[in-house]
């Protein structure tokens, strides 16, 4: 399962890496998501069900994750 850890401060959107790992993901590769933004965590939770990609939400704290498989 590749991680994508989003909760580092960067100049732009968390959006975006998440993204960008889904549009490289290939066909059955399994990715966690690690988001610290409830804003973008709903976001992204609308894209992949938008997508009819299910996922698994964990909440750990001040940390949320999606963790899915690229279908």
């Amino acid at each position: 399962m590749k991680t994508i850890d989003t909760c580092e401060e960067t100049r732009y959107s968390p959006l975006i890496p998440a993204i960008a790992a889904i549009c490289h993901a290939k066909v059955g590769e399994s990715l966690k998501i690690i988001i610290n933004d409830t804003d973008i965590f709903g976001d992204l939770k609308a894209y992949l069900s938008e997508q009819n990609i299910g996922f698994r939400e964990i909440y750990d704290g001040d940390q949320m994750s999606l963790e899915f498989t690229i279908s």
